[in-house]
C-alpha cells in the first residue's frame, strides 16, 4: 500500500526546507563557544566495533506476535468505528507555547551547541507527574513529511511514581500527544492512551511501561516498552484509533462505556516484538539487551529501524547498536521483516564505548561510504552529542574549558524529519528541533 500524500505533497517539504535554510532562533542563554579541532575528540571512545558472530547477534533476535484480527474487530464493534490521525488532530484542544513563551528554567533544557532553531514548551499543569520520552513525526511516516492532509508530531509520555508504580494505581501509564504541526508557528495537541487488548477484544488494559523509543512508519507506530511487560516493541495501527465515551481515571470497559484515564482517544496494540532470549540484563553487553532508543533510517535499503541498548548503571560498560529492516511486503505495511516463523534478525550490529546513550539516529548521506550514528549521551547537568562510524567518533565542544557537555541532559529520542532536514527531540517540558546540517558543522 502506497503511503498517503506521497505524490501530492512531495515538493511541499522541499520548498519549506529551502525557505527555512539559514533561519535560527535565539533560544539558548549566552554561552562561550569554542571552535576547536576535532582531531582528538572521541579518542577514548573510538570507532564503532562491528559485531558479526552468532554469539553477538543471536541475543538481538525478535519474535513477532500479531494480535488476531478478530480480537481487533471485536473491540471495534464494541467501541465504535475506529478513526485515523486526521480525526484526532481535529480535536486538538491544548496549545504548546512557542520559544518566546518558555521560561528561563525551561530553556536550560535546550542544547547549547549546536543551538536549537525551534522550541516549544508543554503546559506544566497538563504534564505534571508525567515523564517525557520519545518523539516521532509524519516526517517518519512518509518521506514527504505529510500524512494525508496533515503534518503531525507525536510525543510519548509515561506516568509512574518513584517506585515505578502508577500514581493512579498498580500499573503504569503511557500516552501520546498528537500534535497538529500544519502551522509550525502554532502547535496544538490532544492526548491518546496506549493500550493492549485483552479478553479477546472485549476489553483493554493500559500499556504499563516507560516510553523510551517511538517510530511512526507508514501506518504503524512502534513503541519501546520496558516496564512491567518486559522489554518489547509494541505496534499500533494509526487507522485503528478508538474514541472513549467515559471520562474517568479507569482504563478499559467501565459502566456506561469506555475510559482511558481521562484521555479522549485510545490506541489498542495490534502486534508486539519480543527478544527471544528472555528477560534483558542491563548489567552485561553480551546477553539479552534492554531496548532503549529507536529511530527510522530512510537512507538504508530497505528502510530500517535503528536501535540502541538501554545503558545500565555501569557507565564504563560498552553499549550495543543495531538495526532491523522493515518489511517491503505491501500486505505488511509498517511491520518489520520476518522469516516464515515470524523471527526478526538484526541486519548489522555494533558495540560502542560511548556511555549513557539516550537517543539514537542512523543516517547515510548520498555518496557516503557508510552510515553515521548520532548518539545523545545523557549526564548530570548536560549531555553530549556524538557522531560515530567505523572509523572515528566526534563530539561537539562548548564552553571555555572545551567540555563536550553541551547537549540536553535527557533526550531519550532523536528523530530525523527528512523533508525539513531537521532533528527533533525533547527534554523536560521542551520540544525542540535543529538542522542536521548544523549538527554536522558543529562536529567538524
Amino acid at each position: 500500500m502506497m503511503s498517503r500524500g506521497r505524490h501530492r505533497r512531495r515538493n511541499r517539504g522541499r520548498a519549506l526546507r529551502a525557505a527555512l535554510a539559514g533561519t535560527a532562533l535565539a533560544l539558548t542563554a549566552a554561552a562561550t563557544i569554542v571552535s576547536a579541532s576535532q582531531a582528538n575528540v572521541g579518542k577514548e571512545t573510538g570507532a564503532l566495533k562491528p559485531l558479526a558472530s552468532a554469539a553477538d547477534t543471536d541475543p538481538l533476535r525478535l519474535q513477532e506476535d500479531l494480535v488476531p484480527e478478530r480480537t481487533l474487530d471485536r473491540l471495534a464493534d464494541e467501541m465504535g468505528k475506529p478513526v485515523g490521525v486526521g480525526a484526532v488532530l481535529d480535536s486538538a484542544d491544548h496549545t504548546l507555547r512557542t520559544a518566546s513563551g518558555c521560561t528561563a528554567a525551561e530553556r536550560t533544557a535546550l542544547p547549547v551547541e549546536p543551538a536549537a532553531t525551534r522550541a516549544y514548551c508543554w503546559d506544566e499543569a497538563d504534564t505534571l507527574g508525567w515523564q517525557p520520552g520519545a518523539v516521532t513525526s509524519s516526517g517518519d511516516a512518509d518521506d514527504d513529511g505529510w500524512w494525508g492532509g496533515n503534518r503531525a508530531i507525536l510525543s510519548g509520555w509515561s506516568r509512574s511514581d518513584a517506585s515505578g508504580a502508577s500514581a493512579a494505581g498498580a500499573q503504569g501509564l503511557a500516552r501520546v500527544a498528537f500534535v497538529d504541526a500544519n502551522d509550525l508557528g502554532r502547535l496544538s495537541y490532544t492526548w491518546a492512551l496506549l493500550a493492549v487488548p485483552v479478553d479477546g477484544g472485549r476489553d483493554y488494559r493500559a500499556l504499563a511501561s516507560r516510553v523510551s523509543g517511538m517510530v511512526w512508519y507508514q501506518d504503524k507506530l512502534l513503541v519501546t516498552a520496558d516496564g512491567g511487560n518486559g522489554t518489547a516493541l509494541y505496534v499500533y495501527d494509526m487507522d485503528r484509533i478508538q474514541r472513549t465515551t467515559v471520562t474517568s481515571a479507569a482504563v478499559g470497559r467501565v459502566r456506561g462505556g469506555w475510559s482511558a484515564h481521562g484521555n479522549r482517544w485510545v490506541l489498542p496494540a495490534v502486534a508486539s516484538y519480543r527478544l527471544t532470549g528472555g528477560a534483558c540484563d542491563p548489567a552485561t553487553d553480551t546477553g539479552v539487551p534492554c531496548l532503549g532508543g529507536i529511530s527510522l533510517d530512510r537512507s538504508s535499503t530497505p528502510d530500517s529501524l535503528a536501535v540502541s541498548e538501554r545503558a545500565g548503571t555501569d557507565g564504563d560498560r560498552p553499549t550495543r547498536l543495531w538495526r532491523y529492516s522493515f518489511s517491503t511486503d505491501p500486505e505488511r505495511t509498517g511491520l518489520l521483516a520476518t522469516d516464515p516463523a515470524g523471527r526478526v534478525r538484526a541486519d548489522e550490529a555494533y558495540r560502542t564505548k560511548t556511555p549513557g546513550i539516550g537517543g539514537v539516529l542512523s543516517h547515510q548521506e548520498t555518496g557516503a561510504a557508510r552510515a553515521d550514528w548520532y548518539l545523545a549521551g545523557t549526564g548530570a547537568g548536560r549531555g553530549t552529542l556524538w557522531r560515530q562510524n567505523g572509523e572515528d567518533a566526534r563530539a561537539t565542544e562548548c564552553g571555555a574549558d572545551e567540555t563536550h557537555r553541551c547537549w540536553s541532559a535527557h533526550t531519550a529520542s532523536l528523530s530525523y524529519w527528512e523533508a525539513l532536514g531537521e532533528i527533533w527531540s525533547q527534554s523536560g517540558r521542551v520540544l525542540f528541533a535543529l538542522p542536521l546540517a548544523s549538527v554536522d558543522r558543529s562536529l567538524g
